[in-house]
């Protein structure tokens, strides 16, 4: 892992943040009354809508986001609809995006609930990634009653896939040095760049694992994964120099 230009640390601190279940739980947020409910943010069953976020209750029943509305109704009939509200959403990503700013110049929005944070040089003798990542979940949880998913590691890659393990309302560190062992035994569709047909493939050559996939060379993955070879075969042992890109253009509105 490559030190930071400019700086006496030896190891990057990257922090993925996501909020869990970002719409709904706003929802929820807004309405205590459907706290604790299964809800659903999207459109009418009525009108062919489909499912853009679901609280996690609602998930127990096996709703997903970009389920049609219809098949999320029937699975769960006591379900909560809420429309989209996308100018209350954007008024709270501000408020998240102002409070990571708050901790770090340095922060990538992926979406309205995600980013990255490179916290690295606000790490000390005294203040540790995992301390800030703290920090941060304890600020959404005072400031905006939501919680928020977090994973701390030295990449961009390792980090988001420490938080989507963590979720709902996790903190996951994966420690310098530590990165293969984490990844070697999660499924191959855990890795960045590997979507469902791809890892269908992968599993029908028996590949299932990261660690086993780490165990190829090098042209073994530019024939499997084209010009993205190299870097994928980075990523599975742990290796990804991406920098935090502080003005990345967002998605505006996306299904979680």
């Amino acid at each position: 892992m490559q030190k930071p230009a400019g700086t006496s640390h030896i190891y990057r601190a990257i922090i993925h943040a996501d909020f869990d279940a970002f719409y709904a739980s706003v929802e929820q947020r807004d309405d205590p009354s459907i706290a604790e409910t299964p809800v659903v943010v999207g459109g009418s069953p009525d009108k062919r809508g489909v499912v853009a976020s679901a609280s996690y209750e609602a998930r127990k029943f096996g709703i997903r986001s970009a389920m049609p509305m219809s098949q999320a109704v029937r699975l769960c009939p006591s379900l909560v609809r809420r429309g989209a509200r996308f100018d209350v959403y954007s008024r709270v990503s501000r408020q998240v995006m102002d409070i990571f700013r708050d901790i770090t110049d340095l922060v990538e929005p992926l979406s309205l609930d995600e980013a990255y944070l490179d916290v690295t040089e606000q790490e000390s003798d005294l203040v540790t990634p995992p301390m800030i990542a703290h920090k941060l979940k304890k600020r959404i949880s005072d400031e905006l009653e939501l919680t928020i998913s977090t994973g701390v590691a030295t990449s961009k890659s390792i980090s988001k896939i420490a938080s989507d393990i963590g979720k709902p309302n996790g903190l996951t560190v994966v420690r310098p040095g530590t990165e293969r062992d984490f990844l070697s035994p999660l499924p191959v569709e855990s890795l960045w760049g590997i979507g469902p047909k791809r890892t269908e493939k992968l599993n029908n050559m028996g590949i299932n694992t990261i660690g086993h996939l780490a165990k190829f060379d090098e042209m073994w993955f530019i024939d499997n994964f084209g010009s993205n070879g190299p870097s994928v075969r980075l990523m599975c042992i742990g290796i990804d120099d991406r920098p935090v890109v502080i003005h990345r253009k967002r998605k505006s509105y996306s299904s979680e």
